[in-house]
């Protein structure tokens, strides 16, 4: 794999890149995180099938959801993204889709829930490898100003892929069955991973900084397809990264908010479908659709929206970057939870759109705050130490935690009426075969209920997160310009 550094080349006369052509890699990469996360997030609309097939608990529901995909996923994020920082980017993310797009085809194929476990963390393994170097490749593409509106369209593959995967999977599921719908959402990522590997281009490190300060100096800028020669520099430490992006204030609860607020979606999203099933009776096609578009509709919007409007605001001040975040995320709270505690699913779907467009306005300003702390070799290393953190714990913990939660408060309802174990009267949340209609009735009431209450705790999490932004936005500004001196000296002594 071959590096590209721009510090050894003359500069010509024009940019590299057209406009059209930079948007046009930035929705392939788009494309890319729709499929990263149709194939990471299939299994919360497809759950309840696999739940009652295999006959899991909640818990192991959660774990195949979060931990098992999330313990590789985090720990491969940061030598993959060393890799990025002096290797080409587009080759490893090109890999990275083949190796996810494998192993969620092989999910199809498990017979017990090890075997599920074990095709979730190769899948992790896989995914690890896009969204670093995916936001160093977009930095180096896209000025510093834009970076927030860049990250926010490139996020945008977060709600698409859970629309697309929600409406895709629960048909396929509803009509043929779960083993089919990993393999049919699997399978065509190896196209995406051949678009990617033929027509991105690898851009010179810091291209975009460095054409910002020639167009301020008047001097000549990047022209034609000349890259510069290969240069396998070292890249800073990662704890010189980390320092940057967690040692000031602002930044740290930037971090912490992105953390809990994600914590809480994961955790979430993952019983959101099977609460639609189990409260209402509703089938695995009807629900993919509400969450795929009703719920992708509003996300959508609310990623779009967050950068734009940050990327915007922010033109009169940094703190706009950590209080969209902020004002969005404690809206969004108690909207969500009028959702999940209405008696009619019509009315409580349709209210989904709401908090959607709120919550989601959180991801392009993070995202762009921390590409904006670091210079250009620390990119796709301080992407990778975020999701590390980011990841770890809410992707990790967070759909195992209100797993578990609901485990607990299903058990509370069912003892409340005397029956018998919930675990061993009630295996997948159904009626043991030959414990009689009775019990079968109460098992799922017991789960309807200890889901609607285990979401409600875990919404909370929410406004928490809100107030780390809150905090963020203290010191913002101010760790942003500290952080830009640092980038130019950097650049400076080592021109």
């Amino acid at each position: 794999m071959a590096a590209t550094d721009a510090g050894a080349a003359a500069p010509p006369r024009q940019p590299l890149f057209s406009e059209g052509y930079k948007q046009s890699v930035l929705w392939l990469l788009v494309l890319a995180y729709t499929f990263n996360f149709i194939d990471r997030t299939i299994i919360s609309t497809i759950g309840q099938a696999i739940k009652v097939d295999l006959k899991l608990t909640d818990t192991q529901l959660g774990l195949l959801g979060g931990l098992a995909f999330a313990l590789l996923y985090t720990t491969l994020g940061i030598p993959i993204a060393r890799l990025a920082e002096r290797h080409s980017r587009v080759n490893i993310i090109t890999i990275a889709i083949v190796v996810w797009s494998a192993f969620t085809a092989l999910c199809g194929m498990a017979t017990s829930f090890l075997q599920l476990l074990l095709f979730r963390v190769g899948v992790g393994v896989g995914e690890a490898g896009l969204s670093p170097p995916a936001h160093s490749l977009i930095s180096d593409y896209f000025e510093p100003q834009k970076r927030a509106s860049a990250l926010s369209i490139y996020s945008f593959g977060i709600p698409l892929g859970t629309m697309f995967g929600a409406v895709a999977g629960g048909w396929i599921a509803q009509n043929l069955d779960w083993r089919m719908a990993f393999m049919m959402v699997g399978l065509p990522g190896v196209i995406v991973a051949i678009l990617l590997k033929v027509f991105v281009k690898e851009p010179p490190r810091g291209y975009s900084d460095r054409l910002v300060a020639q167009q301020a100096a008047d001097a000549p800028v990047l022209e034609g397809d000349e890259t510069a020669p290969t240069v396998h520099a070292k890249p800073p430490s990662i704890l010189a990264v980390a320092k940057r992006i967690f040692g000031k204030w602002g930044f740290f609860h930037m971090v912490a908010g992105i953390t809990l607020a994600s914590f809480a979606g994961y955790g979430t999203g993952q019983y959101s479908a099977p609460y639609f099933i189990r409260m209402f009776g509703l089938d695995l096609a009807t629900v993919g659709l509400i969450f795929g578009v009703i719920g992708g509709i509003a996300a959508g919007i609310g990623t779009l929206l967050g950068g734009f409007l940050t990327d915007y605001a922010a033109r009169k001040s940094g703190r706009w970057y950590a209080l969209v975040p902020a004002i969005g995320l404690l809206i969004a709270c108690p909207l969500y939870i009028l959702v999940y505690t209405r008696d009619d699913w019509k009315l409580a779907a349709g209210l989904l759109l709401i908090p959607g467009i709120f919550h989601y306005t959180y991801l392009g300003p993070t995202f762009g705050v921390i590409q904006n702390a670091v210079s250009l070799r620390m990119r796709a290393t301080a992407t990778a130490l975020l999701f590390f953190v980011l990841n770890l714990i809410a992707l990790g913990f967070g759909p195992p935690f209100c797993g578990w939660v609901i485990d607990m408060l299903s058990q509370g309802q069912f003892a409340a009426k005397d029956l018998g174990p919930f675990f061993d009267l009630c295996p997948g949340g159904v009626g043991k075969e030959g414990a009689g209609a009775a019990i079968d009735a109460a098992c799922k009431a017991a789960v309807a209920q200890g889901t609607r209450e285990g979401i409600v705790w875990n919404l909370l999490i929410y406004g928490w997160a809100g107030l780390h932004y809150l905090l963020a936005a203290i010191t913002l500004p101010k760790d942003m310009a500290d952080a830009l001196a640092k980038t130019e000296a950097e650049a400076a002594a080592g021109a």
